[in-house]
């Protein structure tokens, strides 16, 4: 038996559900999910849907973190990654203080290296070693910034802010991840970067998306899409823009909104045939494997589960794509597969998402809730299936 048996979206739905003394008829009808559905995702035997998580928490009036069950707390201290949320919090509460006498920064290049360091170390997958350190790298580049105030400094101190935001999203701290994306905001203003401004709104929208609040979160990419407009022409700049778009595909798609999410998708693929692969980039690894990723990513939103596989089969990923990326791209498919009824397939994903970034993939939503709806089938699964889920549950 694995060690997750109620951990999944659907217990914690039907927990809430009941908490607020409604009948599973009364959720669907609140919600508008599907009735066969709601029933389905309780019972485990179908992965909830990003979609079908945010009708129900609207609908509860509760947050999407509530249902999902994020942060993982038990297995974070388990882990030994609780103890290092603290310092990133303490760290993003003294960007207005001035530089710190007890601390001599080093040189401008060696804190850029530095801060590049971890957000390469992000896209590997290496939460605990970006974790760990983020919040050291954030006191020595606010005294350097305060104490030289040139734009390069601001936009390294930002760039460890969306470095501290990364951690806090992928460990599952909504709250930390919005503090870190104001100081992001504040930093990249004191530098007068509209590319970096525009990526704020980029990363903004996500949290709402996150959040499933569509509206807002497509109101974030109508802004951010205005702001970069005001950037000069540049790589950088299409990178953002292309980004912008891809995050508006998702937000469309999640609400199920399809002639828009294929309208953002479209002006992506434009943008993408002009950059070419740009992974490092502000570290937004836009280019035309993004534009396929979250086509597969989009069509799975729309719950055309089957286009979505097979937009996947005919998908090859760069050996050099971010591993985080990789990760999270298996683990969606994954869900996909399991829809569809290809079982075997789906922990086949599960076991790459892994393969890619094992400390992501511990703490992704989809991984944990896809493992579930898979164990709930009661179809014969290789041997390591079992092993998959002790895993879950210890690292």
């Amino acid at each position: 038996m694995h060690a997750l048996p109620q951990d999944h979206t659907g217990v914690r739905i039907a927990r809430l559900r009941r908490e607020r003394h409604l009948t599973q008829r009364a959720l669907a009808d609140l919600s508008g999910v599907p009735y066969n559905t709601l029933i389905k995702v309780e019972q485990g035997r179908l992965a909830a849907t990003p979609h079908v998580v945010a009708c129900c928490a609207r609908a509860m009036r509760v947050d999407v973190a509530t249902v999902v069950g994020q942060p993982y707390k038990e297995d974070l201290r388990a882990d030994e990654l609780d103890v290092l949320i603290a310092p990133i919090r303490q760290s993003l509460d003294v960007y207005d203080l001035g530089a710190d006498p007890d601390i001599s920064p080093r040189d401008p290049r060696e804190l850029h290296q530095a801060s590049e360091g971890l957000c390469a170390a992000v896209r590997a997958g290496e939460i605990k070693r970006a974790a760990n350190e983020v919040a050291g790298l954030i006191e020595e580049a606010t005294t350097a910034a305060h104490l030289r105030s040139s734009s390069d400094g601001w936009l390294i101190l930002a760039s460890l802010y969306r470095t501290s935001y990364d951690v806090a999203t992928k460990l599952g701290y909504a709250d930390l991840a919005q503090l870190a994306l104001t100081r992001m905001d504040w930093a990249a203003q004191r530098a007068s970067s509209a590319v970096f401004g525009s990526a704020y709104q980029y990363f903004r929208a996500l949290a709402y998306l996150r959040e499933g609040k569509f509206r807002t979160g497509q109101r974030l990419v109508d802004l951010g899409l205005q702001t970069i407009r005001q950037a000069e022409a540049s790589q950088e700049r299409d990178v953002v823009l292309g980004q912008l778009h891809l995050g508006g595909s998702v937000m469309a798609g999640r609400a199920h909104n399809e002639e828009r999410a294929m309208g953002h998708l479209a002006e992506a693929e434009t943008i993408a045939a002009r950059t070419g692969e740009t992974p490092k980039v502000l570290w937004m690894a836009f280019g035309g494997t993004n534009v396929q990723v979250h086509r597969v990513s989009v069509l799975a939103e729309l719950d055309r589960y089957d286009k979505a596989v097979d937009a996947a089969d005919t998908l090859v990923i760069p050996a050099d794509w971010p591993k985080s990326r990789i990760s999270h791209h298996w683990a969606e498919l994954a869900r996909a597969q399991m829809w569809t009824g290809r079982l075997e397939t789906s922990f086949t994903s599960l076991l790459k998402a892994r393969k890619a970034a094992p400390q992501q993939a511990k703490y992704h939503p989809l991984v944990r809730d896809t493992y579930a709806s898979l164990e709930a089938a009661h179809r014969r699964l290789p041997d390591s299936f079992l092993s998959y889920g002790s895993w879950l549950s210890s690292m």
